[in-house]
């Protein structure tokens, strides 16, 4: 096993994540199996429970994992499954240790930070790293990105633990990528003093780095590479140029060209094979058409929908479209500007704001037939719309959001959860799908797997009306409804799972495809 380990410095928020899913995908072009760990030093036991406007999406992994947006990075990039396994955070680890104190397994030694806390960080990884994933093996190579950056202090544990492992690892089964901010100044000159004091702030915590990646919004010059060389005590080809790009898939390419897939070759003495050009040629394919898709939300921050505009992107790529996204306020929704929209969809959330909003956004896309995707809430609004204006239950809402007639209410399992961390129906539930449908038409098969994470469902005693009123229930688990459609209708279709978290460049998801190819002809038909 192989670990390239990737630390950042000066500033938080600089493409850490994105940079080591690069780096992974760059030793996957080259034929080499590769996997990813991601450590966020927050005490959190995982991200389930965080403000996403604060902390961005919650990703959900296949075993109900959930995760830290980067691990979605991971997914797309390297187009692998991860588990929960390989997002560790400060609250697992000292669970996990105290966990083993409270049974008796350190036999009365005293336990602290070191060693306890970094051998359990260092079992947490290699458990991790090893699990055999490919074929009943494990991956060649490890990419663990550390959280936060160097100087941090929730950070400590974690570089320490990184530089307990460099120890006991052979010099050629390990790598440090430091990543770290190159601002400009007034004049346009890239300044190398952040790169130095955070190179130097890792010496002293004993990790010495590798291969420097510099983030700045213009290409570094020979000049600033061979100063940056020679202040760092790294060769020159080991300085790396991170230009701020347009589209986040262009990083690999971009990486491939300032040699970064050759030095890690050389540094981890692997056969620097001719890289598979497939992926390069997926994410550079031209656009043709271009459409725009409202998309009405409660957050402010697109960070929050990661997945979302990744796979409206896959789809467009797929289908030569480039897809603009416009961000609507669903409490501020205006009928004008959804019909400015070739497609408007609506993503999932919790709670009560907004949701007012939403509705009147499906029921302008049901009655004008304007293409719509609901997704999670998305689907359980599109059910109580449905229920209000088609059915004439005026008061129809969800249990979680009003007190009229609940259409939509708590899952039998869910009554009665007192903690909320991870009790949600989470991560992966096989679906089967109607014949004739138009679900059956976009996965083409009749089970599927996809993603869920939600704690509501459709009352199963209003289903029978809703499909004799022309709703249809497309795809079902059991007694619990999946996905709703409208027959008459360009595309009105709606899943309670999150088909965004299953999408990848290479492989866009289905509902996607549909709605992308959808707003297409809805765009045509006003030209």
């Amino acid at each position: 096993m192989k670990y390239i380990f990737v630390t950042g410095g000066v500033m938080s928020g600089l493409g850490k994540g994105i940079t080591a899913a690069s780096i992974g995908r760059l030793l996957k072009n080259r034929g080499y199996q590769v996997t990813a760990v991601k450590i966020d030093p927050y005490l959190n036991i995982d991200a389930g429970t965080m403000n996403p406007a604060q902390h961005g999406e919650v990703f959900v992994l296949h075993d109900g994992g959930e995760v830290d947006l980067d691990l979605g990075n991971y997914e797309r990039f390297l187009d692998i499954e991860l588990n929960s396994s390989h997002n560790i955070t400060t609250g697992k680890v000292y669970r996990l240790v105290i966990n083993k104190e409270r049974k008796g397994d350190f036999l009365g030694q005293t336990v602290q930070i070191i060693p306890h806390i970094t051998d359990q960080i260092k079992e947490c990884i290699r458990s991790a790293a090893e699990e055999p994933v490919f074929n009943g093996k494990p991956a060649d190579i490890c990419i663990v990105e550390v959280g936060g950056t160097v100087g941090d202090i929730e950070s400590m544990p974690f570089l320490e633990a990184v530089r307990q492992m460099r120890s006991e690892l052979v010099i050629s089964d390990r790598a440090l990528v430091h990543v770290t901010l190159m601002p400009s100044d007034s004049m346009g000159d890239l300044k190398t003093k952040p790169t130095q004091h955070s190179v130097k702030a890792l010496r002293e915590l004993g990790l010495f780095t590798d291969i420097i990646v510099g983030r700045s919004e213009r290409p570094l010059n020979t000049h600033t590479k061979k100063k940056l060389a020679s202040l760092c005590d790294i060769p020159q080809n080991g300085i790396i140029s991170a230009a701020t790009l347009s589209d986040i898939y262009q990083c690999p390419m971009e990486l491939e060209k300032e040699g970064l897939a050759t030095v890690l070759c050389q540094l981890l003495q692997l056969v620097n094979e001719v890289a598979d050009r497939e992926w390069y040629r997926v994410v550079t394919r031209e656009y043709t058409h271009r459409i725009t898709v409202g998309i009405v939300s409660k957050y402010g921050k697109e960070d929050v929908y990661l997945s979302i505009k990744e796979a409206l992107k896959h789809a467009g790529r797929a289908l030569s479209t480039e897809v603009s996204i416009r961000w609507m306020d669903a409490e501020r929704v205006d009928a004008a500007d959804l019909r400015e929209c070739d497609g408007i969809l609506i993503p999932g959330g919790f709670g009560i704001r907004g949701i007012e909003g939403k509705i009147s956004a499906i029921q302008l896309c049901r009655e004008e037939k304007i293409p719509l995707l609901g997704l999670c809430l998305g689907f359980q609004l599109s059910v109580v719309e449905f229920t209000r204006h088609v059915l004439g239950i005026a008061d129809a809402c969800s249990s979680e959001c009003g007190d009229g007639t609940a259409v939509i209410t708590i899952l039998p399992e869910q009554e009665g959860v007192e903690n909320l961390g991870g009790t949600m129906r989470l991560g992966d539930w096989q679906v089967t799908i109607k014949p004739g449908t138009r679900a059956f038409e976009l996965y083409k098969k009749p089970e599927i797997t996809e993603r869920h994470r939600h704690r509501y469902e459709v009352d199963p005693s209003f289903i029978s009306q809703l499909e004799e009123a022309g709703l249809v229930f497309s795809g079902t688990n059991k007694n619990r409804m999946e996905i709703a459609e409208i027959v008459d209708h360009p595309f009105f279709f709606a899943t309670q799972f999150h088909p965004e978290f299953r999408s990848r460049p290479t492989r866009p998801s289905p509902p996607f495809l549909g709605f992308v190819e959808a707003c297409m002809k809805n765009r045509g038909k006003g030209e």
